[in-house]
């Protein structure tokens, strides 16, 4: 039993750790505290270099001695830290007193009561999130979703040619290419994630109800707004002046909204190839000793983009509470968000999963470009539309007696299959002039594609 105990509880680190493990290195609660100390050690260095308190700037050798704090932290500071929360049951104290150890092991006692100087948990708190957050959608989630999309690239641009019918409400419909429908989801996608990069990341340093009171106390001469807004933009973040004592998370919301509409779109991309491989469009490629299923040897599952579809869900469950919950926050400060923002890495570890099993899964799936093709000529009504669409155009140009062609072409198609010879028969009935009879009688569901493959262009 104790073995069992000593499992982890989530997939995320357990059977998808490999997927995952490049988040854990900023939003596991080892990233977090590592964040927290490079907060406390660059707030310390904001306050020596501005003087406060009589001190001075510290010189080069010393400064480098703290950061190297932040660099090397390790399993033993994870330790230590743990030790000295076991005794303050407050993480963020416990972290100010592991600085304060290091201070002293470095000779910079002097300075052990300007860690944490002024500051709330949440000053820290938020800084810390704020960086780890920014770093682990920079820095793995959007290699992640760059890897899909230049598969998807790839694809679409090899099957830009490759006429496939439309289905608009699971109907047969006017034909476009694989290429052009999968260059579809390149598009939305790229613009996406622009839109994700562009979330401006805030961060805030203004004490315990945000109007720098312990700071103006303790020091009125400093200039705190100005001091303050140096340090979170060093931190490469964008300062908030106005806030409770939390941080609004105002862009915490917005980033995981915009991360939720990938997402979406993901999920979506997920469902169109999954029916396009029961259509039998795409061909899955088997893998060597992989099984489908355990009594049926024939079969190749759909499986990443199955495993995609549910991880996409999680993800958008857990991101959407999040942005439910970060939105408030009771007067100047409840402790809701705490807990929720612990589970960020949860909710990107799932959208990462599923990153990796769509990235996968379009490694493993090829067209069966006959199979699109025969499914083109069995539905030779389709052509119903250019057929309509080129009478009305004669007939405005005044090359055209007939009338209501819509209706003509819906006589003849609607509800019902036609033959190429009954379409071909059809289009000579029309007395129409030769240039736009020769037009009509030369289309095939194949060929009537319109720009489509030149369309793909737009993604390449």
């Amino acid at each position: 039993m104790t073995d069992q105990a000593d499992q982890p509880l989530s997939p995320l680190d357990g059977r998808y750790r490999a997927a995952t493990a490049p988040l854990a290195a900023h939003l596991s609660e080892a990233g977090l505290n590592r964040a927290r100390v490079r907060v406390e050690v660059e707030w310390l260095l904001a306050l020596t270099d501005a003087g406060v308190a009589g001190t001075a700037p510290l010189p080069e050798e010393q400064r480098e001695a703290l950061r190297a704090v932040v660099r090397d932290f390790g399993p033993a500071d994870v330790e230590r830290l743990a030790a000295h929360e076991a005794v303050t049951r407050h993480d963020v104290k416990a972290v100010e007193y592991y600085l304060r150890d290091r201070l002293a092991e470095l000779g910079l006692e002097r300075l052990s009561e300007l860690v944490h100087f002024a500051c709330t948990s949440e000053d820290i708190n938020n800084l810390a999130v704020a960086t780890t957050v920014r770093t682990a959608v920079q820095e793995v989630w959007v290699p992640a979703l760059d890897a899909v999309v230049e598969r998807l690239r790839g694809l679409a641009l090899r099957w830009a040619d490759a006429p496939m019918l439309a289905r608009t409400h699971g109907q047969p419909a006017t034909p476009t290419t694989m290429g052009k429908e999968l260059a579809v989801f390149v598009h939305r996608l790229q613009r996406l994630r622009e839109r994700v990069l562009e979330v401006e990341v805030l961060g805030k340093a203004n004490g315990a109800s945000g109007d720098f009171a312990a700071h103006v106390a303790a020091a009125p001469e400093v200039d705190w707004q100005a001091l303050t807004r140096r340090f979170v933009e060093g931190l490469d973040l964008v300062w908030n002046p106005l806030t409770t004592q939390i941080e609004s998370h105002d862009w915490q919301v917005e980033l995981y909204g915009r991360i939720e509409h990938v997402g979406g779109v993901l999920h979506n991309l997920c469902t169109d190839v999954w029916m396009y491989i029961a259509e039998g469009y795409l061909i899955q490629v088997p893998q060597a000793g992989a099984t489908g299923s355990s009594t049926m040897p024939h079969k190749v599952n759909p499986i990443r983009f199955e495993n995609a579809e549910a991880n996409l869900e999680l993800a958008e469950g857990v991101l959407g509470t999040l942005r439910r919950t970060l939105v408030t926050s009771r007067w100047q400060r409840d402790l809701t968000d705490s807990t929720t923002q612990r589970n960020i890495g949860v909710g990107l570890g799932h959208g990462l999963v599923a990153l990796d099993n769509i990235a996968r899964g379009l490694q493993e799936i090829e067209l069966d470009r006959q199979r699109l093709l025969d499914d083109l000529d069995a539905n030779q009504e389709v052509l119903g539309e250019a057929v309509q669409t080129v009478v009305r155009a004669e007939i405005v140009a005044g090359r055209s007696a007939a009338t209501n062609p819509y209706e003509l072409v819906k006589a003849l198609t609607r509800g019902r299959r036609v033959t190429a010879e009954r379409m071909r028969e059809f289009v000579g009935e029309l007395d129409l002039d030769p240039a736009a009879a020769s037009r009509l009688a030369a289309l095939t569901p194949a060929t009537y594609t319109g720009l489509a493959e030149e369309l793909v262009d737009h993604v390449r």
